[in-house]
């Protein structure tokens, strides 16, 4: 289906049959994508006496309970009331749902005992100044990314400094292929988050951070429409499912 999108005033044509989801799904099993030292997911049928709600165990629906983190268990999208000691939620934050994006490919760079993604490194690979969604792919790009566990792996992260640079492009909404923007272990310092949501200086309530994407090797780097989709929970983050179009 071939239509045309209005964005900040200009037209953008897009297939909306050949959509591509860069979101992770959350499963329940040990080999969903998992982080910050907490068990798998679960997916169970609700029990009361000898009533499972499972229809190939008798009842006449499948009726499930989940259990999960939006902040270890797959894609999310999150607000600034991650790090806030006062409540935000992503569910009144994010209210327009179509972005002008652009993927960038990124090799974090070795520094001591860890891999850091730098200001330089954005600042080469970027081309657009007109996107509000930045969408970043850290190579080597394997498919272990959609079941990896990542607890005590250090894995890359993004330097302060990128991440000011990156609010300071007008980027609103960052997503990234790693669990987290900060360091895995920082003491709390969590930079990056702040440094990007300009907290709490003059804090960017409408800015999101998604988190734990998969972005193939097939989408090429450039520009895109990004549908940034969530579930409408009241919380600091929900699992959600960003949807990239070629802009044709």
């Amino acid at each position: 289906m071939i239509t045309r999108i209005t964005y900040n005033k200009q037209f953008y044509t897009v297939d909306l049959s050949k959509p591509l989801d860069i979101s992770i799904p959350i499963r329940a099993s040990e080999e969903n994508i998992n982080a910050w030292y907490i068990s798998a997911p679960k997916i169970e049928p609700v029990k009361d006496g000898d009533w499972v709600g499972k229809v190939s165990e008798g009842a006449s629906t499948n009726f499930n309970n989940i259990s999960f983190n939006p902040h270890g268990h797959g894609t999310h999208t999150e607000c600034v009331g991650h790090i806030t000691p006062e409540f935000h939620s992503i569910n009144q934050t994010l209210k327009q749902f179509f972005f002008l994006a652009e993927v960038i490919s990124v090799k974090p760079k070795k520094l001591k005992e860890d891999y850091i993604i730098t200001k330089e490194q954005i600042k080469t690979v970027i081309t657009s100044k007109n996107s509000k969604a930045l969408i970043i792919r850290t190579l080597p790009n394997k498919e272990d990314k959609l079941n990896k566990q990542y607890s005590h792996t250090n894995w890359p992260y993004l330097t302060e400094e990128a991440a000011s640079y990156i609010r300071d492009l007008d980027i609103e909404h960052l997503l990234i292929d790693l669990p987290s923007i900060d360091k895995e272990k920082d003491n709390g310092k969590l930079l990056a988050h702040k440094a990007f949501w300009n907290y709490p200086e003059s804090t960017r309530y409408q800015a999101t951070i998604t988190e734990m994407i998969y972005v193939a090797n097939d989408i090429r780097d450039g520009q895109y429409i990004l549908n940034l989709q969530i579930a409408s929970f009241e919380n600091d983050a929900s699992p959600s499912k960003p949807v990239l179009y070629k802009i044709l």
